[in-house]
């Protein structure tokens, strides 16, 4: 592990300007650069660099972050391999911190079975390419596929000799480990005796997102009915299949740019298809989609085409992985090929533009595509249309947007001929239904039990509720303004002292002088406020840390974080994209924030927690007319309510507001 303080180094010298201009023509701007977007494709530049705070942001694609971000997402490097390019860039020493001998010993096993992996990928591709039994059978075989030789390197295909013991009898003059072999199951044993688990076969190797292999998979060439067509790696301590998308490591810089991921089925499809030109795919390699393939490809997008050859069965049967799709909140579209084509076969008879122009053409939501799938099958059955209605809810629910949730219910309540009323009923049991069982898995958790409330229903048409649903939304997406332009003074201006007032120990007032960070931090430590907004809540407590650790403020842990959203977060707070040309020729001058930011911090500050109190009080509000209407005792809420009221008046005149009695 690369120590703390090289870590500090690499980033004390690098100079992200640099670094970004060995990739990128940059064009000066100021005291800042712009460029054409290295993300996307676009006419006028959109991406910028700010070399004083060492970040760059990209408007055209979102993206934002320090170098180390910027190789991570151009490079497709990890955070390690990215450290370690800018060391060397700049002549910096790694140092390393040791490891515990358990640590150590986990570590070396790892790398024991990546080593093999990479020796027997080499292997099966020689002996592809150099043996008289690789050109005649598997070199034939991928030819038949129309696989060129391109295609057959960029995939690192190979083929297993027939001999049950030329794979391992290389490995072990070679020095590997039969343990080693076996936990890959590049070999097997039986009666104290080895022999190769892929012989006969051509061999796909399957690549982590570095680039290293980590399993293979393995196809028959023989017509043999008894003999299992495919067969794959099994689970070890570097290959996890549900973990695993095919392709990945040749697809994510192309996802990336196109902003979409094209799903399919098996290698042959994905290798067709990237050979054609459509690179922006992977495969789930014949296994029913898993959460963990999902967040994989939501790192590069949030965009899934799926590619089906036809098969209603195959379809209906994947509908479970989709579903898993849109609960972690990605937009899902469904493309069927003619009767008769799959991917593969498609990819081999048209070109580039013929299938990126099908594609576009044939793509159907798949909220709308499931319903006419299922609906075709209902035959006017009203017992087989109410448990469509189910079906489709279903999916609909499990979408984390409301606003989203809203149209699709519209839609099909449409393509249903249903009254949406009727369908927004069964969504509103749905989610509260999925509301239920979390806290009763919550309370399972903490040995509690759970109770049934009763429910007041209320009438979706009434105007009163949308009037209210609406006043709630507005106001969270006003206290989220305020959570981020609070973050937004603590990682510009955190360490600008700003007068304030205290009373020290004698009892008087005096005027002290505290960094932005320390106050702001400060102030919501003491009134236990906390952020609502994930990644503000992140950042915030990252810096009260700093804070309570007297460390110095740095913004690069959060440019170059980890966590894709609180980076993106982070560069968006930090970055200014328009710069004011000079107007002091035109005497027209403007007061930067700097010289205005004590009132600037205390305003922030005071009108985030007249907003949070603000809240507070609705929220009194809402019990107390739920006492009312049961006949409980609603007074000390009432008292609650008042206190807070006074509250907010404090804080109004503290930002010189004229409260109105």
């Amino acid at each position: 592990m690369i120590t703390k303080d090289t870590i500090d180094t690499i980033f004390s010298v690098t100079r992200i300007e640099e670094v970004i201009g060995d990739f990128v023509t940059l064009k000066r701007s100021g005291s800042n650069y712009k460029a054409l977007s290295p993300f996307s494709q676009e006419k006028t530049p959109s991406f910028y660099i700010s070399p004083a705070k060492q970040i760059f942001k990209d408007f055209s694609s979102g993206k934002g972050g320090n170098a180390v971000t910027f190789l991570m997402e151009h490079e497709q490097m990890s955070y390690p391999d990215a450290l370690r390019y800018l060391a060397s860039k700049y002549g910096i020493e790694i140092k390393e911190e040791q490891l515990t001998p358990e640590k150590q010993e986990e570590a070396d096993k790892r790398e024991s079975l990546f080593i093999v992996n990479t020796f027997a990928q080499k292997f099966f591709s020689e002996t592809l390419f150099s043996t008289d039994e690789g050109k005649a059978v598997g070199l034939s075989y991928f030819k038949e596929r129309g696989i060129n030789k391109e295609s057959i390197e960029t995939f690192y295909l190979g083929y297993s000799p027939e001999d049950s013991k030329a794979f391992f009898t290389a490995a072990r003059s070679k020095g590997h480990k039969p343990e080693y072999l076996l936990a890959t199951g590049l070999i097997k044993e039986r009666n104290g005796d080895y022999y190769d688990a892929y012989r006969g076969r051509v061999v796909f190797p399957i690549h982590n997102l570095s680039g290293r292999v980590i399993g293979f998979g393995a196809r028959t060439l023989k017509s043999d009915k008894n003999v299992p067509k495919y067969i794959n790696s099994p689970e070890n301590d570097i290959y996890h299949k549900s973990h695993v998308l095919y392709g990945i490591y040749q697809a994510k810089s192309e996802i990336v740019k196109q902003d979409t991921c094209l799903l399919v089925e098996g290698y042959t499809d994905v290798i067709s298809m990237h050979q054609a030109g459509i690179k922006n795919v992977v495969a789930s390699s014949g296994t029913a989609l898993t959460i963990e393939q999902i967040r994989l490809i939501k790192r590069y997008t949030q965009n899934v085409s799926i590619l089906y050859d036809g098969d209603v069965a195959g379809i209906k049967a994947s509908f479970r992985g989709i579903d898993l799709i849109l609960e972690e909140g990605l937009n899902v579209k469904v493309v069927l090929f003619p009767d008769g084509d799959d991917p593969d076969s498609f990819a081999r008879k048209n070109d580039k533009e013929q299938i990126a122009a099908f594609i576009q053409k044939e793509s159907k939501d798949f909220i709308r595509f499931k319903t006419s799938v299922l609906l075709e099958e209902t035959q006017g059955d009203p017992i087989k249309k109410a448990a469509l209605v189910h079906q489709i809810v279903n999916s609909i629910a499990l979408i984390p947007d409301q606003i989203a949730r809203s149209i699709y219910t519209q839609e099909c309540s449409n393509l249903l001929d249903i009254p949406e009323r009727a369908l927004i009923a069964e969504l509103n049991k749905q989610l509260r239904s999925r509301a239920d069982e979390k806290r009763k898995q919550k309370l399972r958790e903490e040995g509690k039990t759970f109770v049934e409330q009763e429910r007041v229903e209320v009438k979706t048409e009434s105007y009163a509720s949308y009037y209210e649903e609406e006043q709630k939304l507005i106001n969270s997406f006003e206290l989220e303004f305020q959570e981020k332009d609070l973050i937004r003074l603590m990682l510009n201006y955190g360490k600008e002292l700003i007068p304030i007032t205290i009373v020290n120990e004698e009892g008087n007032e005096e005027d002290v002088s505290i960094p932005v960070v320390n106050f702001i931090v400060e102030e919501l430590l003491l009134d236990e406020i906390e952020f609502d907004n994930e990644q503000c809540r992140l950042i915030f407590s990252e810096l009260a840390r700093v804070v309570a650790n007297d460390e110095e403020l740095t913004t690069h842990y959060f440019t170059g974080n980890q966590n894709e959203k609180v980076r993106q977060l982070a560069t968006e707070l930090l970055t200014e994209r328009y710069t004011l040309a000079n107007w002091e020729e035109r005497n027209i001058f403007v007061s930067p924030e700097l010289h205005k930011l004590p009132q600037a911090v205390k305003g922030s500050i005071y009108g985030f927690k007249e907003r949070y109190v603000s809240r507070m009080i609705s929220k009194f509000q809402e019990e107390i007319k739920r006492a009312y209407e049961v006949g409980e005792d609603f007074i000390p809420l009432l008292t609650q309510q008042r206190k807070l009221e006074k509250i907010r008046t404090a804080l109004s005149l503290k930002q010189g507001k004229t409260i109105l009695k």
